[in-house]
């Protein structure tokens, strides 16, 4: 009998590599957020230690340049913070879409490996039923025969 040979292997391999590509997407996507979250934490944490150091100044000797310079640079972390609030929830949209292609590409490898796993299974059914085929010519001729058995011996 013939070896095996899936017809569409060449589709199973293809999406096999698309689903490395999306996984390679997603942790790039991931990796992405990751930055962007640590980006908005270092900006949250100058902030906060603006207003310190604002909370410090006002309560000691009023030095009215420096306490309107940590106002303004309090003004800048917080419109800053936004446009990385942003940035964060862009990259985390993309993270989201990276996810579900993903998803997808895993579904269409995994829907290929059943299909292959169900050709395997007709290929083997049809392998048995050759065998069995082969085995019962084999025995109809040996046991339809007894003249011939007479004459081998």
């Amino acid at each position: 009998m013939k070896k095996f040979q899936y017809s569409m292997e060449n589709v199973l391999q293809i999406k096999k590599k698309l689903e490395e590509q999306m996984k390679i997407a997603y942790g790039n996507a991931r990796l992405r957020l990751t930055k962007e979250e640590e980006k908005l934490e270092q900006l949250i944490k100058k902030k906060n230690s603006y207003e310190d150091e604002l909370r410090y100044l006002r309560s000691g000797k009023l030095e009215l340049l420096k306490i309107k310079q940590c106002e303004q640079a309090i003004d800048i972390m917080k419109t800053n913070i936004k446009q990385q609030t942003t940035a964060v929830k862009n990259a985390t949209q993309r993270l989201e879409v990276a996810r579900i292609r993903l998803n997808d590409s895993m579904v269409e490898r995994k829907t290929q490996e059943r299909l292959k796993d169900k050709a395997w299974e007709g290929y083997m059914l049809e392998f048995d039923s050759e065998e069995r085929k082969e085995v019962d010519e084999l025995n109809s001729f040996n046991y339809s025969n007894p003249v011939l058995d007479e004459e081998d011996r």
